[in-house]
């Protein structure tokens, strides 16, 4: 632990879209709208955590963090003593919402690790999914937000993996979101424990035409967003982004629910699609949505190493 006194880190995560309608717990597209964290290894045991932006005095600021137990577990998982830490997270993804918050946060501190301990253990890509997706539970969203791009992740019995893939520039990305949350494990829990043989076909083909849609041919994303293994189970738990949803998907344009909801992603084919979703959107929700147009973000997590003087 003395040999990381003064050792410092910056991280950046993106937000993450998973499922992207067919792709149930497989797919997941990381979007150009970052959390940034600020780490830096102190004398004195333990951990404090400042937050700024999203959940300012609403998470918790000391070692129960999910931030700083990520850190913990990777550092466990590495077989070093955890050092105490300074944290400042500047949060902009916002919290339960569907979009890949406590992955990222998750994220963020499996990261950070990486960063403070190069040179004394190094931590591959397939280590830092592997212990992602050890605290997140499975991979979809922890993936993207760690490789950025279009992923596909599973879990096999060496562990989970991925592949990431490059998105066609012509697609734009609208992101509508509520100013309520739902939970994830309400939505999980809606969901009936066996499917139709015949739905779990339709998914399956239509997890495969979105790959060819979001990569090569964005005028079929209509049609490959089409779902009936999870949306539809969920749509009581938020009847609004189901409604709208609807609608937009009646108007041509391919909206999904984003992750667990309840935020809702449009997945367009021109900058002037998206701007017509946006202003159904406007003229068709019960309640204020924020709308956002993020890029697809290609680069994932980022983490730069650096020095500061100890106190």
């Amino acid at each position: 632990m003395t040999a990381l006194l003064g050792r410092a880190v910056h991280v950046t995560v993106p937000a993450t879209s998973a499922n992207l309608g067919p792709g149930f717990d497989s797919l997941g597209l990381a979007l150009a709208l970052h959390d940034e964290l600020e780490v830096r290894v102190r004398e004195q045991p333990g951990a404090s955590v400042e937050v700024r932006g999203v959940g300012e005095g609403e998470v918790p600021t000391d070692a129960t963090n999910l931030i700083v137990r990520s850190i913990a577990h990777a550092f466990a998982w590495a077989g070093q003593a955890l050092p105490g830490l300074d944290l400042v997270a500047h949060n902009r993804i916002l919290h339960g919402r569907g979009l890949g918050s406590s992955g990222a946060a998750i994220v963020s501190g499996v990261m950070a690790a990486k960063g403070l301990l190069d040179g004394v253990v190094e931590l591959s890509a397939s280590d830092l999914l592997r212990i992602a997706t050890e605290l997140e539970g499975h991979p979809d969203n922890v993936a993207p937000a760690l490789f950025g791009g279009l992923t596909i992740a599973w879990t096999g019995p060496e562990g989970p993996g991925h592949t990431k893939l490059n998105v066609h520039p012509g697609v734009s990305p609208l992101v509508c979101s509520p100013g309520y949350a739902v939970s994830t494990e309400l939505a999980r829990s809606l969901q009936p424990l066996t499917v139709p043989h015949a739905d779990a076909a339709f998914n399956v083909s239509r997890s495969a035409l979105l790959i060819a849609a979001l990569t090569q041919s964005p005028q079929l994303l209509h049609a490959a967003t089409e779902d009936r293994l999870h949306q539809g189970y969920r749509a009581s738990a938020m009847p609004e982004t189901a409604r709208l949803v609807l609608a937009l998907r009646g108007a041509g344009h391919a909206a999904v629910v984003s992750g667990a909801g309840p935020s809702l992603l449009v997945l367009c084919s021109s900058p002037a699609e998206r701007l017509a979703a946006a202003a159904i959107v406007d003229a068709q929700a019960d309640t204020p949505w924020q709308k956002l147009m993020p890029a697809v973000d290609v680069k994932g997590a980022t983490v730069v190493p650096h020095r500061v003087d100890p106190d």
